[in-house]
């Protein structure tokens, strides 16, 4: 969702496709999930017996009373199975204590990987389009509805676990009385059943809706709050309540939906929980007259009215609205479906410029980018190959477009024109593809280090994070090339603690330099990654990153810099110049004047 333009899909299918696509994406991850917890479905499924015994006890022990005690006038024997019965109300009890504990096993180790997947998801999206970063919407999903998939999960797995136990302890007691009961009371409670399943998908339906349009109504809200002064101070008051009232609105309309679903369900529900009693009521005269008692009649109102009519109740009620929720819910934690094959988004090669070697690290043709419409262009026809292993040092004044080459080729913008490859393949990579881009690794000036092990911050873009099992000869290697013994060793060597506070700027560099020495990406882009560091220490890292093997961009800010690069690109605002130090000074007056005016510092 943008920013403006924003698409808000209502109705079945909103939110990833239809029902039976949320089915077939959820599923296959329940079943992981389930497998992954057989221990504790294990012992909800033992504590669940003990209730199938309670229901069993309570509709039995009513006929044996009847027929065998207080009919046949033996009032002991009368009292003596009704205490039975009520033992199995006590042993029901006794049961829900453990099944509690047993629901926890299962219930909370879902909540916390949902946590997790939503954290690592909107992470995923950050990396992938950092221009769309997740905001209010992804607050949502990881508060409100982690919390909504906990809470319906859990009412789920109680209800359907209730009912399925408590469906054997009844049936098996209306067998054990007189199986011709079964014939009375199982045709309308399956045809209420049906009834009320034909009612999920629908509601399912209106659920995906109302939680895409919440969604968006929060991500919409989110970026009025940004921008609220700027709205009140250029009289936008209309504009912007017109793009949040559509929403609004639709989210009325599917309350409404959701009503006249509800109230469907209920008639559903009217016929299952009824409609087997008066059935059975009606039959009363013609079983009495085929042998069977008052007693087992008795008996088999029993498991009706009080057991298994109540569990129906609770499941259609957990399944019709909790059940529905549910899917919703969980196949927007889903991972997104692999893309299809093909780059449908990627702009052709642009007419009239060269095929560039299929080997190239990395390419720009035609490249023109501006900031705003209408704004003269940052680049503008921009050609460039960096070729495999080459070091490129990139210079220009503050401000003409150094930091915007580089986020081109991270794929972080996307050109107005032209076209940007990396490897081969577009820069800016599919909007579904997982996890931070393998190709390449961008170093900002604002160095990325955090508080964890001296380890893990070395190892952190390596495939194997913070593992010392994996790799440590390695990262005392990168250590050593790139000068960072002493450090590394005041900090208290690989498993010593850093704190981001406590560290120079400069000193955050340096582990930020090595981090990407260490990264498996064959394209390195440094963005002024070394501005708070000495010339010297400068110098031995920059070496050390070129002697890597892999291609590398530097965004320079002394001569030194560039002097070491195998090629220099000068960006002058009107035209770019590419070629080796030594030469550029005949060829470019601006580069003649930034060594003039760099020699003249105490760079060195």
């Amino acid at each position: 969702m943008t920013g403006t333009g924003t698409d808000v899909r209502t109705g079945a299918g909103a939110g990833g496709g239809t029902e039976a696509e949320a089915w077939r994406r959820v599923a296959p991850e329940g079943r992981r999930f389930l497998r992954g917890h057989r221990n504790a479905s294990a012992r909800l499924a033992g504590w669940s017996l003990l209730e199938s015994a309670h229901t069993f006890l309570g509709g039995y022990g009513v006929a044996r009373a009847l027929d065998d005690g207080f009919l046949a006038g033996s009032t002991g024997t009368g009292l003596a199975w009704l205490a039975a019965a009520g033992a199995g109300a006590l042993l029901g009890g006794f049961a829900l204590r453990g099944v509690f504990t047993g629901l926890s096993d299962l219930v909370e180790p879902l909540r916390d990987g949902l946590v997790r997947r939503a954290v690592r998801q909107a992470l995923d999206r950050a990396v992938k389009d950092p221009a769309r970063a997740p905001g209010a919407g992804a607050v949502s999903r990881l508060t409100q509805q982690t919390e909504m998939a906990r809470d319906s999960f859990a009412g789920v797995v109680l209800t359907v676990r209730s009912f399925v136990f408590t469906a054997v302890g009844a049936f098996a007691g209306m067998a054990a009385l007189a199986p011709v009961l079964l014939l009375f009371v199982l045709p309308p409670l399956l045809l209420g059943v049906a009834a009320f399943l034909a009612t999920l998908r629908p509601m399912a339906a209106v659920q995906r809706g109302s939680l895409d349009t919440d969604e968006a109504l929060a991500d919409r809200l989110g970026e009025l709050g940004e921008g609220l002064r700027d709205v009140v101070a250029c009289g936008g008051q209309a504009a912007a309540r017109g793009r949040v009232e559509p929403l609004i609105a639709a989210q009325e309309t599917f309350a409404r939906r959701l009503a006249h679903w509800a109230a469907l369900r209920t008639l559903a529900l009217g016929t299952a929980g009824r409609l087997p009693v008066v059935v059975l009521l009606a039959a009363a005269p013609w079983l009495l007259a085929h042998g069977v008692t008052a007693g087992t009649l008795a008996g088999g109102l029993t498991y009706l009215v009080q057991a298994l009519l109540p569990a129906l109740d609770s499941l259609m009620t957990a399944l019709g609205s909790a059940g529905t929720r549910l899917l919703v819910v969980l196949e927007r934690f889903c991972d997104p479906a692999p893309p299809v094959a093909g780059d449908p988004g990627a702009k052709p090669w642009p007419a009239g410029h060269p095929v560039p070697p299929a080997g190239a690290a990395a390419q720009m043709r035609g490249v023109t980018f501006a900031y705003s419409r209408g704004a003269a262009p940052v680049l503008d026809a921009l050609d460039l190959v960096v070729r495999p292993g080459e070091h490129l040092a990139v210079v220009g004044p503050s401000g003409i477009g150094k930091s915007t080459l580089t986020a081109l080729l991270a794929g972080m913008l996307v050109p107005d024109a032209g076209t940007v490859l990396v490897a081969g393949a577009p820069a800016r990579r599919e909007p579904d593809a997982g996890g931070p881009d393998p190709r390449r690794t961008l170093l900002p000036q604002q160095a990325y280090v955090f508080t964890g092990t001296v380890r893990e911050n070395l190892t952190h873009l390596s495939p194997d994070p913070g593992d010392p099992r994996h790799g440590d000869a390695r990262v005392r290697r990168a250590v050593t090339a790139l000068g960072l013994d002493e450090l590394v060793e005041r900090l208290g060597g690989l498993d010593g603690e850093v704190r981001p506070r406590l560290l120079s700027r400069g000193e955050c560099q340096h582990l930020a330099l090595a981090a990407a020495y260490l990264s498996p990406a064959p394209l390195l882009l440094l963005d002024e990654a070394t501005c708070h560091m000495d010339p010297r220490t400068e110098e031995r890292a920059e070496r050390a990153l070129a002697a890597r093997p892999g291609t590398l961009v530097v965004v320079a800010h002394r001569v030194t810099s560039a002097a070491r690069a195998d090629r220099v690109l000068v960006l002058d605002g009107t035209r770019a110049v590419c070629g080796a130090h030594a030469e550029l000074p005949t060829r470019s007056p601006l580069y003649r004047d930034l060594v003039g005016r760099w020699d003249g510092t105490a760079d060195g």
